[in-house]
């Protein structure tokens, strides 16, 4: 699997963490920032990431942010992005099993790198439900953003 990761500046140690264990799992790992830890806004680094996935470029992101939820909050502002702040197991895989989320925000303030771990081992695990009651669900996400589309 194709993994695109992001951090601002209070995510940025916890990052290299997250990326070693993506790619000892054998996945690909594409960063696109922060690259230091100087402060940097955590909604363009959003942008950048859910980009990667909109284009296929990945085929799921994980931002590391301070608490996860500034990044989930930019990142869920793109139309055709499920992102969730993650700071249990049981919601890291059952995001994606449920909601067919493509982008994990957890927060470096949070959670350590022993949880941030199993965390995002329990993300890539999961897959996408074929139970219809979640399909019909997801599809009315999607229903939702092209709304939101029409009204920008």
């Amino acid at each position: 699997m194709k993994i695109v990761i992001g951090s601002d500046h209070a995510g940025f140690p916890l990052k290299k963490t997250v990326i070693d264990l993506i790619e000892a799992q054998g996945h690909t790992v594409m960063d696109v920032g922060s690259y230091t830890p100087d402060p940097v806004d955590f909604p363009d680094i959003a942008r950048a990431l859910t980009a990667e996935i909109l284009t296929g470029g990945a085929d799921r992101g994980i931002m590391v942010c301070g608490t996860g939820v500034g990044a989930s909050i930019a990142a869920n502002k793109v139309a055709g992005i499920r992102s969730s702040v993650c700071h249990d197991i049981h919601s890291a895989h059952q995001c994606v099993e449920h909601d067919d989320v493509n982008v994990m925000c957890i927060g470096a303030q949070i959670v350590g790198p022993w949880l941030a771990k199993d965390l995002v081992l329990a993300y890539l695990d999961a897959e996408f439900s074929t139970d219809e009651d979640f399909r019909r669900r997801v599809e009315k996400l999607q229903e939702m953003d092209l709304e939101r589309s029409k009204d920008t």
